[in-house]
């Protein structure tokens, strides 16, 4: 009777766990090859696993909203038919693991008296992995609270969490467990204050303190549950915003030009490429050329040190059909002409919206563009796509009345003009670096050859 086992895969780089989402199939059913076996979530993107092997699903070793390791045996398939499934070849750790997790859709764990929750007293996420190991360590919330997480907007990860355990009693563990100090007192601001902001006591251990506001429902409000991808997005934003002191610079461009071109060219561009000719790619274009201009927009921060970033891997923010976000990045964006931009940014396109990114699909960006247009915006103040440290908005392209110089005279006339908004991190790019950039974007895009070939 031959047995195959089905093992969670490597997803990318840095994703070490998953959970599983829906099960496609069910016990007793049969399976093709590459037909579509299970849906997994990780931190990244959403994906279905195709079966490795054509037969019966006889065993599934983990249910629905459970969380598996890269490697772990997650279904048994018999290629003989119906078939009693046998037991799995799991390790012994890879079993245990399996028995200690438990489901993410438990509001809360109780540990020994203690409760955890999904999310930590800093607002972290705390996945069902972790506060399983932690009941049964005994590790408070204050304890998970301390532990620097290695995880996506600092999340602890399993890792982080048995390393803890490993060195648990030791001087740096008990100091890193230490109470929090007492929340800071906040003195309400005297009449003579003229309006002067409130004296904080405890220093920098205000920002650590801070809660989110209990919200009480009113009678007839609708109450609805974050889906997962939207707490990840919520996290990801208010890690950025924590993390980079944000600056924003604004510009306003003339894109005549580029709208005249596209107009005469999108038709046979269409024709011989079998593709549109979108705004997109000719704006990214531009931004890969300034980035060469000023590669220091191009590089992250890690403690005090900078890196410098040889590839320009260009991030484009692409609402989903759900309504949240997600960002796939054309790779080595500064090797490509507009055609291969072009195509890249319309499979990428394509692929978010029928939800067929791949995890690579949406990593490794250094740049990020958001095109707030779309939406009938002229312009925003995006929030840095962490660990780059600028983000890009483009805003509409609106017909504007506008001064034009000639030779023989200046007169108004009509312009397609719209706003370019450049949010930096203002601990590694100043005001002149930032300003610049987006103002050289705007210069390619008003330079525009009219006469182009494509």
């Amino acid at each position: 009777m031959a047995q195959i086992e089905i093992r969670l895969p490597k997803m990318g780089e840095s994703v070490t766990e998953a959970t599983i989402t829906n099960w496609l199939k069910e016990v007793g059913d049969t399976v093709a090859m590459d037909e579509p076996l299970v849906e997994v979530a990780t931190d990244k993107v959403d994906n279905e696993l195709p079966s490795e092997a054509a037969g019966v699903l006889v065993q599934k070793l983990f249910e629905k909203d459970q969380v598996a390791q890269v490697g772990d045996v997650i279904a048994i398939i018999s290629t003989d038919g119906d078939a009693a499934p046998a037991a799995p070849k799991a390790e012994p750790a890879a079993v245990a693991a399996v028995a200690e997790t438990v489901s993410a859709a438990q509001a809360v764990v109780s540990n020994g008296g203690v409760t955890l929750e999904k999310s930590s007293g800093n607002g972290k996420f705390i996945s069902p992995l972790v506060r399983s190991i932690a009941q049964k360590e005994h590790i408070s919330m204050s304890e998970i609270d301390a532990i620097s997480g290695t995880g996506m907007g600092g999340r602890v990860t399993k890792k982080d969490i048995l390393s803890y355990i490993d060195t648990r009693g030791t001087s740096a563990a008990a100091a890193a467990a230490t109470p929090a100090q007492p929340t800071p007192v906040v003195s309400a601001p005297a009449a003579s204050n003229n309006g002067a902001a409130p004296v904080v006591s405890g220093g920098s251990s205000f920002l650590s303190n801070i809660k989110e506001p209990v919200v009480v429902a009113n009678p007839g409000d609708e109450i609805m549950e974050m889906d997962r991808m939207r707490k990840l997005i919520a996290e990801h934003m208010v890690m950025s915003k924590h993390v980079s002191p944000h600056v924003t610079s604004f510009v306003e461009a003339d894109v005549t030009n580029i709208v005249n071109w596209r107009n005469k060219m999108k038709k046979e561009f269409e024709k011989r490429e079998g593709e549109n000719l979108t705004f997109t790619p000719i704006f990214m274009e531009a931004i890969v050329k300034a980035i060469k201009d000023f590669p220091m927009i191009n590089v992250s921060l890690s403690g005090n040190q900078i890196i410098k970033r040889k590839d320009i891997n260009i991030g484009m923010a692409t609402a989903l059909p759900s309504g949240n976000l997600i960002v796939p990045v054309i790779k080595q964006a500064d090797r490509m002409n507009l055609t291969g931009i072009a195509k890249s940014v319309n499979e990428l396109a394509r692929n978010a919206r029928d939800n067929k990114l791949k995890p690579e699909d949406i990593q490794g960006g250094t740049y990020t563009v958001t095109n707030v247009g779309t939406f009938g915006n002229v312009m925003g103040t995006p929030i840095i796509n962490q660990p780059q440290v600028a983000i890009l908005a483009l805003g509409a392209i609106r017909k504007m009345p506008a001064v034009i110089e000639t030779p023989e005279g200046d007169f108004i006339g009509i312009r397609h003009k719209m706003f370019l908004s450049h949010s930096y991190d203002h601990r590694v790019v100043d005001g002149s670096l930032g300003g610049q950039f987006v103002r050289r974007v705007a210069d390619y895009l008003e330079q525009f050859d009219i006469n182009r070939e494509i």
